[in-house]
């Protein structure tokens, strides 16, 4: 992968560059000044923009820009079964997101590398007053890459206010396995979609725009009856955890990918569903359950199932410091 010019750079501290253009309205209408540190203040935008690209026979991390309260840990070679894939662990220096945070996350994975991105934490999701945060999150996959995005879980506190866009973009010849879970609040402490507002949009493309899959979520207090917090038959369908997993592959037939997931997760006692993407591009798997410790099961195993059927190789422990 060559680098980027300085003439095609972006300028990765305006606010274009790290801010959302189009919010959702339910987060909109939450925008404000805080009477805290603004958007754009120091500590308040938070930057990763990496790219890697097969050298010497592994996958290296050849470009990188980062910019706190973001940062990552030292890219590693840990699985014997495949010494090529590089393992990268994403932080946050702050402990977790304020109002007027804004992060932006790039990675640019060239042809045929192997990467894994996880996170060293749960995301947590602070209470806001005013404003919002958000995140957008851009991952872009070349021809013969293999890459793996399985953050851990968004945990959103009492009256948080955030949103997230991820775009996704697929070459033809490329596998993405994508993974997020969300959980309704801090559940020990009886916060229990207790937060203003969650969104999130998913746009899954090929890099000459054909789009391959979408899926937004809305989670947002009725503000006509305060103190109810989020609620109704579509959040979670009353349970305290959900969590997704988006294959976007050619290595293997969609249907086959759909019932390797499908039989990963039957036996782990959780409420789901799977699906083929549409385009045959691959399947996805959605599921629901009051125990994290069932739910992180289910989503591992079925992680662990289309990693073994896309590679040919287990997947390793991910261990993280």
């Amino acid at each position: 992968m060559p680098p980027t010019s300085p003439t095609t750079r972006p300028d990765r501290l305006a606010p274009g560059y790290y801010g959302v253009e189009r919010l959702p309205p339910e987060v909109a209408a939450l925008g404000s000044v805080p009477d805290t540190l603004a958007a754009g203040s120091p500590a308040k935008v938070g930057i990763l923009d990496l790219a890697f690209a097969v050298r010497g026979g592994r996958t290296e991390l050849v470009e990188r820009y980062q910019k706190s309260p973001l940062q990552l840990i030292r890219p590693l070679w840990t699985d014997p079964a495949m010494p090529g894939m590089t393992y990268v662990c994403l932080m946050a220096t702050g402990g977790g997101v304020a109002q007027a945070d804004r992060y932006r996350m790039d990675f640019r994975c060239g042809p045929g590398s192997e990467v894994h991105l996880t996170t060293q934490a749960a995301t947590k999701v602070f209470r806001m007053e005013h404003d919002y945060a958000s995140q957008r999150v851009h991952l872009t996959a070349d021809e013969g890459s293999y890459v793996e995005y399985l953050p851990d879980p968004l945990i959103p506190f009492a009256d948080a206010r955030f949103y997230q866009r991820t775009e996704v973009t697929v070459a033809h010849g490329a596998t993405v396995v994508l993974g997020d879970t969300v959980t309704a609040g801090r559940l020990a402490r009886g916060e229990r979609h207790d937060y203003r507002v969650v969104a999130a949009d998913l746009r899954i493309t090929r890099p000459d725009g054909t789009l391959l899959a979408v899926d937004t979520q809305r989670l947002a207090a009725d503000t006509r009856t305060p103190g109810d917090g989020v609620a109704g038959p579509a959040v979670f369908a009353g349970h305290d955890h959900v969590s997704s997993l988006f294959v976007v592959t050619d290595r293997a037939p969609a249907e086959e990918v759909a019932d390797t997931l499908h039989e990963a997760v039957a036996g782990h006692g959780v409420t789901y569903g799977v699906s083929v993407l549409p385009r045959e591009c691959g399947a996805w798997l959605r599921l629901l359950d009051d125990s994290p410790v069932r739910v992180a099961a289910a989503h591992t195993a079925a992680w662990n199932s289309v990693h073994r059927l896309l590679t040919g190789c287990p997947a390793p422990l991910v261990r993280k410091p």
